[in-house]
This record gives C-alpha cells, sequence and structure tokens, in this order.
C-alpha cells in the first residue's frame, strides 16, 4: 500500500527537495547583481558600502590572517585544482561515470562560461592595488565562486545524505572565509564576491539538480536503474 494513502501518514521530505529553488534563486541574485553593475560598472549603487568594507579591511596584513588569505588564494589558483582532480580520481576509482559527468560539466562548463562570461560582459574595475596577482575583470569573484562550486560538488558527489547539513555548514564557513580573504587581499569588492558564490554555488545546483535521475540510478547501482525482477518461486515454496 502506498504510504501516502494511509491517513495521517506524509511520506518525509526529501532532503534534496530545495536544491532547485536554491539553485534558481542564487543564480537569479547573480544575475540581478550582473545588471546592476553591467549598468555602471565604475559606480554602481552599493559602490559606498564596498568601499567602506573595503577600508575596514585596510590592515594590518600581516601575522596569522595574512597566512590564511595567502593559503586561501593559492587554494583557488593552481593549488585548488588538486580537490576537483582528487574528487575526479576518486569517482574513476569508484566508476562512477555519470558522477564523473557532473564535476566536468559543472567545474569546467560553469567556471569557463558563468564566471569568466560574466567577467568580461560585466568588466568592472578592481579596488587599486591589489595584494596578489589577479585576472582581468572583478565582478564577480573567481575565488568565491570555485569555492561554493566545490562544496556543492562534494556534498552532492561525495557526502551521504545523513551527513550533508554538517557538511553544508562547514562549508558554507568555508566560502565566508574565501569571500573575507579576496577583499582583504583588496583583489575584490565585497559585491564581486557576494556574486562570485551566488553564482558558484547556484550553477552547482542546477546541474546537480539535471544530474540527479541519473545519479539516484547510479547510486542504487543499476546503470539503467531498473530493478532486477523477483525470481520465480519454486514449487516447493509454493506448497
Amino acid at each position: 500500500m502506498d504510504e501516502n494513502a494511509v491517513p495521517g501518514h506524509r511520506r518525509p521530505p526529501r532532503p534534496t527537495a530545495g536544491v532547485l529553488p536554491l539553485g534558481l534563486l542564487l543564480t537569479g541574485v547573480t544575475a540581478l547583481l550582473a545588471v546592476v553593475v553591467y549598468t555602471d560598472a565604475g559606480n554602481p549603487p552599493f559602490q559606498a558600502l564596498d568601499e567602506r568594507w573595503l577600508g575596514w579591511m585596510g590592515g594590518p596584513h600581516e601575522g596569522i590572517t595574512a597566512a590564511v588569505a595567502t593559503l586561501l588564494d593559492w587554494f583557488g589558483g593552481p593549488l585548488g585544482v588538486v580537490v576537483p582532480l582528487g574528487i575526479l580520481v576518486v569517482l574513476l576509482v569508484r566508476r562512477r561515470w555519470w558522477s564523473v559527468c557532473c564535476l566536468l560539466v559543472t567545474y569546467l562548463g560553469a567556471s569557463a562560461l558563468v564566471v569568466q562570461g560574466l567577467k568580461h560582459l560585466v568588466d568592472r574595475p578592481r579596488p587599486e592595488n591589489p595584494l596578489v596577482r589577479v585576472d582581468h575583470g572583478s565582478f564577480p569573484s573567481g575565488h568565491a565562486a570555485g569555492a561554493a562550486m566545490l562544496v556543492v560538488l562534494a556534498g552532492a558527489l561525495l557526502v551521504p545524505a545523513a551527513r550533508r547539513r554538517t557538511w553544508w555548514c562547514a562549508g558554507t564557513l568555508f566560502t565566508l572565509a574565501m569571500m573575507w580573504s579576496r577583499t582583504w587581499l583588496h583583489a575584490h569588492w565585497l559585491s564581486d564576491t557576494v556574486a562570485g558564490a551566488a553564482a558558484g554555488a547556484g550553477a552547482a545546483l542546477l546541474l546537480w539538480r539535471a544530474f540527479m535521475p541519473v545519479l539516484a540510478r547510479e547510486e542504487r547501482g543499476s546503470p539503467t536503474g531498473d530493478r532486477a525482477p523477483l525470481a520465480e518461486p519454486s514449487p516447493a515454496v509454493r506448497g
């Protein structure tokens, strides 16, 4: 009997039920910020808030904060490739081909099309005198986008559903730390990091939702997702 047909009994909500709405919300936030900045890249409406925050990040740039910010800068650069490569190796060893496809499409496609596309389209000037080497365009933050994207990908593809709440909390703190480091290093405005984190997480959530049916079949261990038919009982069992 269907559990939903029993009076007073409701099936518990799926832990992934909010993936699509949250992905759409974060993507919408990114699009809205991009439109606002694009209209006046040199002086968007929240430029005063960005400059005030940057003033709070004035320093001194030394000690433990400098070490943490430098480490996070490396993580978002060449060192950051180690993490997705590590996830890729784990998935390949486990022969989770759909998970590999989801990882590659999200990490390569979203990073190249979303983040780099917005950087060249919006073309926002960076803060003066950044403390690290930077590329073209300040909006959005590629480091923040990459951090949020990896948090979602690792949670979706490697972390068991029962442990995801703890993972999301830890991943949020990590993404916030990355956002702080980009402004502390004067590499980005605060709004750049907000848009970057929203873009990375939003793209990863939407692609996770798109791959969810095949990922579920893969998790059940069948390439097609069809359960094997029950064996016909023997005459002895029938009797």
